[in-house]
Formats: structure tokens, C-alpha cells, sequence
């Protein structure tokens, strides 16, 4: 086994059929993704998907029923000095109330190798040194965040990997993160971080990871994701049979909608253009652009069973990363 700890840039996140059961219940069921150096990936689901425990078995903190999660070239708890490879943050809340939190990181700061001057380096850089002397158990749900991530932070590790690390930060507070987090990643840095909601981590993610009932249902870049939005346009006429036809004859998908049409994957303009040479009549043109929430929402979506057969989006060139 290396003595070395490894470099920004050098140390990936590979998942490879990694199944966790708990008794008759699958938590996680044969998930494989990579998670590439110098990218922030989103890892995302809704409440109960399963990405905690994942996390928690890539941290070696629950043993996987089969399948590999490794950080670099192998597990988390092969490493000669886990804390100065990867840095996490799973719970906000997992604090001595009565210590500081300076007392929190110097309990913390033998495993990660460092000295109490790291420790106020790091509450530095979360923007926490006003709270040092502060017992934890007076912090906000915010403050508890930044002091999460300042542990993580300790021995400047290669791998960052954080759970839910917007919940209590205020809309400062969050671009403040995003901020963060771009920058390690520029560096070169491995960064991981879970959410329920698309919304709050898409300014931030180059590649996402979806799950749903503890199964891979996406893996792209973000942008690929975002390719899936296809937009719509309303369309309501006097002569919908007419305005049909004229769909029919160009090819375009289209579907009723309560007294008109949706038309999808074309611009209005387009719509407006054939309708007006085709002499039909339009009394609304209203385009309704897909978000990416609209997306997520629909590869999350409650199956009839848990762990039920769903389609799987992966990109081949974000799988290869």
C-alpha cells in the first residue's frame, strides 16, 4: 500500500454494481456510475433513493451486500490516511452541543494530520471565525453547515463529497457554496454532492448521477440533461382538424390539450409561419418551455413497485469519465 497521499486530479469515484439490502428491503440495487476529477457531479433523487447510503458505503461506513465503491485505486478504508484523501460531510447535525467550534475541528484535526492553526484556516475559509468560540449547540442550521464542511476541509483533501450541503443556507449562503465548490473543482478536486432538488445544485454540477428506488435512471453532464427539455407550444384554432393536418403533413409530434394542441419540438414561429400559409385561423400561440426540474421529475418518477424495471439514460461519454 502507497504512503503518498494522492494529488488533485488523480483520485476518481468509481461505483460498480453496488447493492446494500437491509433485510428483505433494497436500498441501493447493482448501481454503477464515475465521478470524474476536476467536476462538481450532482448526485440526485428524491428523499429515499438511496443516495445517503451510497454514500455511506463509498465512506466505508456501511458494507456493500455486492458490488465495489472505490476512491482512486481502492476502498475508502484502504487508504493509509482516509481523512487526507477525502473530505465529507453527511449530517448537519452529528456535533457535541457544549463544544466549540474550534473544539469540534481540533477533535478531528489528529485524524486529518493537522494542526489548531488549520483548524482556524478553515473556519476562515467557511466564513465561521466569528462563531470559533461558540458552543455548536447554538449554531444555526446554517452554521452547522459551514462547520460540517470545515471538517471536511481539514487536510485539503483531493475528494470532496457532501450530503444535502444547501439545507439551511440562505440564498447568500448557497451562491456562496456554489462558489466554493467551482473553485475546487477548477482546481482539480473530485467533488460529490447529493440533493432531492435539481433546482438548488444545477447552477453548480457539470455531470449529474439521478437514482431512483436505489437504481441508476440518468448519468450525463448537465448539459446532456438539459438537451432532454424538449419544448412544447400551445396551440388553440377554430380548425383544430385542419391545424392537424397541417401538423401531419410536417412531421410534427403533436397531441389534444383541453380546446387546442400541444405541439412538440418546435419554435411558435414555426406553428404560427404554417398555420398563416395554410389559411388557419389561430386564436392562441403560447410556447411552454420544459425545465429541468420538468425532466427530473419525470426520470424520478414513482414506479409501481420499488425497484421496478426503469428505463436508464447514461451518456457514453460521461460513463467512460
Amino acid at each position: 500500500m502507497s504512503s503518498t497521499v494522492p494529488t488533485r486530479g488523480s483520485v476518481p469515484i468509481s461505483v460498480e454494481g453496488l447493492t446494500k439490502s437491509f433485510g428483505s428491503f433494497r436500498a441501493v440495487d447493482d448501481l454503477s456510475f464515475t465521478v470524474r476529477p476536476g467536476s462538481v457531479t450532482g448526485f440526485l433523487g428524491p428523499n429515499g433513493a438511496g443516495k445517503t447510503t451510497t454514500l455511506r458505503m463509498v465512506l466505508g461506513l456501511h458494507q456493500p451486500t455486492a458490488g465495489t465503491a472505490l476512491v482512486g485505486d481502492r476502498p475508502y478504508a484502504q487508504h493509509e490516511r482516509p481523512a487526507a484523501v477525502v473530505g465529507a460531510a453527511l449530517e448537519a447535525s452529528s456535533f457535541h452541543p457544549g463544544r466549540t467550534g474550534l473544539g469540534h475541528l481540533q477533535v478531528y484535526a489528529p485524524q486529518a494530520g493537522v494542526d489548531t492553526a488549520r483548524c482556524h484556516e478553515v473556519l476562515e475559509q467557511v466564513g465561521m471565525s466569528f462563531a470559533a468560540g461558540k458552543r455548536v449547540g447554538g449554531y444555526s442550521m446554517g452554521m452547522r453547515q459551514r462547520l460540517g464542511l470545515a471538517t471536511a476541509l481539514l487536510a485539503d483533501p483531493p475528494v470532496i463529497i457532501l450530503d444535502e450541503p444547501t439545507n439551511g443556507l440562505d440564498p447568500e449562503g448557497i451562491r456562496w457554496l456554489r462558489g466554493l465548490l467551482r473553485a475546487f473543482a477548477a482546481e482539480g478536486r473530485t467533488v460529490l454532492i447529493s440533493s432531492h432538488v435539481l433546482s438548488e445544485v444545477q447552477s453548480t454540477v457539470d455531470d449529474v448521477v439521478i437514482i431512483a428506488h436505489g437504481r441508476l435512471v440518468h448519468h450525463s453532464s448537465l448539459d446532456e440533461l438539459a438537451a432532454m427539455a424538449s419544448p412544447e407550444v400551445y396551440v388553440e384554432s377554430p380548425a383544430l382538424d385542419r391545424l392537424a393536418r397541417v401538423a401531419d403533413e410536417r412531421g410534427w409530434r403533436h397531441q389534444p390539450d383541453g380546446h387546442g394542441m400541444l405541439v412538440a419540438e418546435t419554435p411558435a414561429a414555426e406553428i404560427g409561419a404554417a398555420a398563416y400559409a395554410a389559411g388557419v385561423e389561430l386564436h392562441q400561440l403560447s410556447p411552454r418551455g420544459a425545465t429541468l426540474e420538468d425532466v427530473f421529475l419525470g426520470l424520478t418518477a414513482d414506479r409501481s413497485t420499488p425497484g421496478a424495471n426503469q428505463s436508464v439514460h447514461t451518456s457514453g461519454e460521461a460513463a467512460a469519465r
